[in-house]
């Protein structure tokens, strides 16, 4: 590859890829028989509370890179623990880009997968699993199989995408990669009405375009019911000046304007796709980051989301916040961290009942559809939902409605009283809810949501042991 100023130089063979699966399939077998299995990772993207293991873990050193990209063939294959910004720093040596790159760095291509990730142009390209073309997965049974979308593993390939783990991990993935321009040029365009909102945005989704003008990249973000916004984005090359949101500005705040006319503004593609990431959406005010006096004083190097995420961690751990509050004399906090999907139709209705009852803002919007190469899977039954463990349907636009901070607990409520409130109003609305963080529903509606039926075969047939934990115990026990 030739060599660019800033960019990871990836090194990863197919041999060395091998020796690594070789040392994580020899990790597994060292494990006593009956024992739990788990990875041995330091990182993770989730937010959702854990016991700590005493068991060791699956060895996942040098599992992390690139192993190759056929430029003309617009395909990679990559390892799973390689994160997104590793990928991304790779591909755009040759001008492409995965089609999907989710909005946080550390994101792992095998954690987008085997959960979910979304980003701007999922409008167009779907989900992150929907533009694999084969994995390699160590399953729960200690075996390593190819699964592809026809073929002995096809059951697999389809019921892998948001089983956390729970079936198998990914230690190779083919996915598809895409050309993208050198920029990217932003139009914010400002809305008094949470409908109207909706209304272009589906507009948006339908034609590709706003106002005659081409649109490959669509979020929005929601201020209050009177003040949102459509960032719509167009690849470009054409030369000139750029924004830079890791120094002191703030990219969500730039959003922001009382003009009639968009707010126009330009990215290098690869600060295009990172730009949530400096400042981990909005929520680095919890850290003082936004303060520009705060902000000169903290490292560059450390305005990421990993640095936040650790720092939730430790949280986490020493209950740092809960003591302060407690301290100052304020109420105990509920975490609401939470993504879901919601009908097109029924995204204005949501975000109304959200406003009206959840004190959080702002709100982060991004539509997407399932890929119509997801209609016809090797051996279709007719059933418009092609992914069984996350039930869309293919022909029907959702938008990803994203809210993460805390707010007062009810002290007469049940634990998690907001978030249960949050995940009845989401199944009312025929809506579905990532996994990724706290999650409160019974044994019987989990399974009724998640395809508890086609799960329980895969279990048994990829993990008939259980030596890996079970999707329900896992995400919704947070064992």
């Amino acid at each position: 590859m030739t060599s660019v100023p800033g960019v990871v130089e990836e090194s990863d063979t197919p041999a060395q890829h091998g020796a690594a699966v070789a040392r994580l399939v020899a990790s597994y077998r060292a494990i006593p028989p009956h024992t739990r299995v788990r990875l041995a990772k330091r990182t993770s993207n989730l937010f959702r509370a854990r016991e700590r293991s005493a068991t060791p873990g699956l060895d996942v050193s040098g599992l992390d890179g690139v192993v190759s990209i056929d430029a003309r063939g617009r395909t990679a294959d990559v390892a799973g623990m390689c994160t997104y910004e590793r990928l991304v720093d790779a591909t755009l040596q040759h001008g492409l880009a995965p089609l999907v790159v989710p909005q946080l760095k550390t994101i792992t291509l095998g954690g987008a997968v085997s959960g979910l990730g979304i980003e701007s142009s999922s409008f167009r390209s779907g989900l992150p699993h929907e533009s694999v073309r084969e994995m390699d997965i160590l399953t729960g049974a200690g075996d390593v199989v190819t699964a592809r979308p026809e073929g002995e593993h096809a059951d697999l390939f389809r019921g892998f995408p948001n089983s956390y783990g729970s079936l198998g991990y990914a230690t190779r993935l083919r996915i598809e990669l895409e050309p993208v321009q050198a920029y990217v040029a932003l139009r914010h365009v400002r809305f008094h009405s949470v409908d109207d909102l909706v209304a272009a945005l589906g507009q948006v989704v339908e034609t590709g375009r706003h106002d005659g003008e081409r649109v490959d990249y669509l979020d929005g973000v929601v201020f209050s019911a009177t003040e949102s916004y459509l960032c719509l984005g167009a690849g470009t090359d054409a030369p000139g000046p750029v924004s830079d949101y890791t120094r002191q500005l703030v990219y969500y705040q730039s959003i922001r304007h009382d003009e009639p006319r968009p707010r126009h503004d330009r990215l290098t593609t690869r600060d295009y796709l990172w730009r949530w990431d400096t400042d981990w959406f909005w929520c680095s005010r919890a850290f003082g980051v936004q303060d520009p006096r705060i902000r000169r004083l903290w490292p560059r190097r450390w305005r990421r989301s990993s640095t936040y995420w650790k720092l939730v961690a430790l949280d986490h751990r020493f209950h740092v916040a809960a003591r302060l509050d407690a301290r100052r004399g304020r109420p105990p906090q509920e975490r609401v961290v939470q993504d879901v999907e919601i009908p097109l139709g029924r995204c204005a209705e949501f975000l109304h009942w959200f406003l009206r009852e959840i004190p959080i803002e702002p709100v982060w919007l991004c539509p997407l559809r399932l890929r119509e190469t997801s209609r016809e899977p090797a051996g279709h039954t007719g059933d418009d939902r092609p992914w069984p463990l996350y039930p869309l349907r293919t022909g029907q636009t959702y938008v990803n409605v994203g809210f993460w901070s805390t707010v007062p607990a009810d002290p007469a409520g049940p634990a998690g009283a907001a978030n249960r409130l949050i995940e009845a109003e989401v199944t009312a609305l025929d809506g579905h809810k990532s996994l990724y963080s706290d999650a409160y529903y019974d044994r019987d509606e989990f399974d009724r949501l998640y395809g508890g039926g086609t799960y329980a075969a895969l279990k048994r047939r990829y993990d008939p042991d259980s030596r890996l934990l079970d999707l329900y115990t896992k995400v919704v026990q947070r064992k």
